[in-house]
C-alpha cells in the first residue's frame, strides 16, 4: 500500500501547480494548508522545508519541495497516467521545465521588481533579456503541440502555469501563441479540479499572494 502522501500549500502560492499535478495522477493525498507568516513559519513546518515556503510534500519519508521538482517526482513515482515522457521525449522535457524554473522565473521576477539589466552586463545573467526569453518561450510552445512533443507531460503542468499566471498577471506579453497553448493545457479536467479545490480553499482566507 502506498504511504500517505501529504501537500503542503496555500492556495494563493505556487501550491496551485503542485496541486494541479496531483490531481493530473490521480493518487490519493492528504492537504495541509499553512498561513503566511503564521504556520508557515512555525517549527512543524520548518522541519519540513527550512525555507519557510510553500509547497512541498511528503511521501515514503520523502520530502520534495520546488515545483519543478516536485512534478517530476510525482511523474516518476506514480507513472499510471504517463506524466512522465517516453525516453525519446526526455531532452525537451528538462529543458523546457529547467527553462521555466530558470530564466523565464528570473526575468519575471526581476522584470515585476522593476530591475533593469544595462545591456553590457547581460551576458552576466542566465536569461540575457526579456525579450530573448520571451522569443525563446514562443518558439517552444509552437513547434510541437506539447512542450515535450505531441502529449502532455508533467513539463506543461510547470510550464502551463507560469503562463497562466504571467497572462493573468501581466507579467509575460499577451502573444497569441502563449494564449493558444494555454488554453489547450487548462482544457483539462485535472487542471479544473485542481483550481477548483484551491478556489474553494481561498474563502475566507486573507488575499496575500506570495507566487
Amino acid at each position: 500500500m502506498t504511504e500517505e502522501l501529504v501537500f503542503y500549500t496555500n492556495p494563493m502560492s505556487r501550491g496551485r501547480i503542485a496541486r494541479w499535478m496531483l490531481e493530473e495522477t490521480g493518487v490519493p493525498y492528504r492537504t495541509e494548508i499553512l498561513t503566511f507568516g503564521g504556520t508557515m513559519k512555525g517549527e512543524d513546518y520548518l522541519s519540513v522545508n527550512p525555507m519557510g515556503k510553500v509547497p512541498a510534500i511528503r511521501h515514503n519519508g520523502t520530502v520534495v519541495t520546488e515545483c519543478a521538482a516536485i512534478c517530476a517526482y510525482l511523474a516518476d513515482t506514480f507513472p499510471g497516467n504517463e506524466l512522465a515522457p517516453r525516453p525519446q521525449e526526455r531532452g525537451p522535457y528538462y529543458r523546457w521545465m529547467f527553462f521555466a524554473a530558470g530564466p523565464l522565473e528570473s526575468v519575471v521576477t526581476i522584470r515585476m521588481l522593476g530591475v533593469v539589466t544595462p545591456a553590457d552586463k547581460a551576458r552576466s545573467v542566465g536569461y540575457g533579456s526579456f525579450g530573448d526569453v520571451m522569443d525563446t518561450l514562443e518558439k517552444a510552445v509552437t513547434e510541437t503541440p506539447y512542450i515535450a512533443g505531441d502529449r502532455f507531460t508533467a513539463a506543461d503542468v510547470y510550464v502551463g502555469s507560469h503562463v497562466s499566471w504571467g497572462l493573468n498577471f501581466g507579467s509575460i506579453e499577451k502573444r497569441p501563441a502563449f494564449a493558444d497553448y494555454l488554453g489547450r493545457v487548462t482544457s483539462r479536467e485535472a487542471y479544473k479540479r485542481a483550481a477548483a479545490i484551491d478556489d474553494e480553499a481561498l474563502k475566507g482566507m486573507p488575499q496575500a499572494a506570495s507566487y
